[in-house]
């Protein structure tokens, strides 16, 4: 491994990440490019960073509520940079043990000359040197919602709706649920190897490694510092799924030879599974909206040598003439607000509206209206989300099932018994079993 460079800074490293992701990057490619281009530092400086990186963004409503405690310049007053050195600071005060709280100060001071703000460098140093004194002791806001609001970090809109519609135990327990310690999950690609096999040289190569106890091509990963390093990953042994998302592949009911289309598929998860699950018989058409995502797509695919994937770029809004009742089965996982997957990518749950998810169900709507075209008579129609909110949810199956000539089709055994469904539809909760929230619908073409 090449040396390290006693010049880099670790948090200024994070520092321009976090900036990165205020401007509109993603949280999750931010970090993937930084670690990249970063790949020189040991395994202890690159936890550092993803630690610091994803809990300043995960806490970043409660950081900003501390230190509001103890800054006369309001919070939307500040300079970026200082906003954000401040957060990532009490940060590592309230969350990161290992850190002395001497040195967390001393070097925000730093940072704050190093970004060329010298000026400021008091006013950093008392706001920190007051909250190490009395971070034990902050007040928290009395009022029920607003507290939840703060100690998880979430805009107290989306508190109230998950109350209003799941109820405060169910609202809590997803929240909490955040902030517990997740592995990397997996799934094995069965048409390269015996799931053992897998394992096996997973564990060779120093990972650890559990199954999961819902789907048996399901694994749990953790101890290794990059997965695309890894021997099996560049086999194509394994592909990066949630376990909520692979069971999108199983409630289809795909069989082998069906002529599946992923409509919105990128970046290839559920496709590669289906593809898997047809035991490369068939054909799966995986379409996405642009060049750049479908790249995504056949990234994967070329990783793994599949031969049953095809790709095209189309827009899921405009009707495929030629492709009106050719589908066995459609997979149609549109767009929605995401509120399902911020355990990953924390950033969404600052960045979406209420207005944003009224657009989005009229979204989801104009895509079910053109896609449900492409289903035989008696085939299947697969509408899922990766939100729990049931606005984009519940009330999109009612529309269904008053407004195109299909009907709700059971899962019957395709999907683990201990997900509790009703006919048909399947919400995955934020931390059942581990998993991102997710939600799952399936319904018959009627014949005639």
């Amino acid at each position: 491994m090449t040396s390290v460079n006693p010049q880099v800074n670790l948090r200024n490293i994070v520092l321009s990440m976090l900036i990165e992701v205020e401007e509109g990057e993603k949280s999750h490619l931010v970090l993937k490019n930084y670690l990249d281009h970063y790949s020189y530092l040991d395994k202890q400086q690159r936890a550092f960073i993803t630690v610091l990186f994803r809990g300043s963004i995960e806490r970043k409503n409660e950081m900003e509520y501390i230190v509001s405690q103890f800054s006369k310049t309001p919070i939307t007053k500040m300079k970026k940079v200082i906003k954000w050195i401040l957060i990532m600071s009490v940060y590592q005060l309230k969350y990161m043990d290992s850190v002395p709280a001497s040195a967390v100060c001393n070097e925000a001071v730093k940072l704050t000359n190093k970004r060329k703000m010298p000026g400021l460098k008091g006013f950093v140093n008392g706001v920190l040197r007051n909250i190490t004194r009395n971070i034990e002791n902050i007040h928290y806001p009395d009022e029920p919602l607003e507290y939840i609001s703060v100690k998880y970090s979430i805009p107290k809109w989306i508190v109230e709706m998950w109350e209003e519609q799941y109820g405060k135990e169910r609202t809590v327990k997803m929240l909490a649920s955040l902030y517990s310690p997740r592995p990397v999950t997996v799934r094995c690609n069965t048409s390269k190897a015996d799931i053992a096999d897998i394992i096996h040289n997973l564990e060779y190569h120093g990972v650890e490694v559990k199954r999961s106890d819902l789907y048996e091509n399901a694994l749990y990963m953790k101890g290794f510092d990059s997965l695309e390093k890894l021997e099996a990953f560049q086999a194509g042994l394994i592909t990066v799924q949630d376990e909520s998302s692979m069971m999108v592949g199983l409630a289809s009911g795909v069989k082998n030879n069906n002529y599946v289309i992923d409509v919105c598929a990128a970046p290839g998860g559920k496709s590669l599974h289906i593809s898997d699950l047809m035991n490369g018989t068939g054909c799966v058409e995986a379409r996405d909206l642009t060049e750049y995502k479908v790249r995504l797509i056949q990234e994967n695919i070329k990783r793994i040598d599949i031969k049953n994937i095809k790709t095209k770029v189309m827009d899921a809004v405009v009707l495929d003439e030629d492709s009106i009742e050719k589908a066995d089965i459609v997979i149609a996982d549109l767009p929605c607000s995401g509120l399902g997957v911020i355990g990953n990518k924390s950033e969404i749950k600052y960045n979406v509206t209420k207005e944003q998810i009224d657009q989005l169900v009229l979204l989801q709507r104009d895509i079910l209206r053109v896609v449900s075209r492409y289903v035989k008579p008696g085939g299947t129609l697969v509408f899922s989300t990766c939100t729990v909110n049931k606005f984009e949810n519940d009330d999109n199956v009612r529309w269904i099932e008053e407004n195109l000539p299909f009907r709700l089709k059971d899962f019957g055994d395709k999907v683990p018994k201990q997900l509790k469904h009703k006919k048909g539809c399947l919400q995955i909760f934020t931390g059942d079993y581990g998993m991102d929230g997710f939600f799952i619908s399936t319904f018959e073409k009627i014949k005639g």
